[in-house]
């Protein structure tokens, strides 16, 4: 005999950012050329990406500020730079 299921709460309906289309606030992360995450400032925008950069040495890694329409690359200082 199946047991009945206790009612969840509805889910919120999420956000849903298009990759194929800059965003219009905040700033977003551009690896390889193709949109990524989204953040609400730019301290967090360039943490996320540093934070990548220091997994994956190889990827092309942009901060995308939505009000300017300007990218700013996040270079990877290496090893024995600091």
């Amino acid at each position: 005999m199946k047991k009945p299921r206790p009612a969840a709460d509805e889910p919120q309906p999420r956000k849903t950012i298009r990759a194929d289309k800059a965003p219009t606030t905040g700033y977003s992360l551009v690896v390889d050329g193709h949109f990524k995450s989204h953040h609400d400032t730019v301290e967090a925008a360039e943490e996320a990406g540093m934070a990548l950069k220091n997994k994956f040495q190889m990827l092309q890694v942009q901060v995308y500020d939505a009000e300017n329409k300007t990218r700013s690359m996040i270079d990877w200082p290496g090893p024995g730079r600091a």
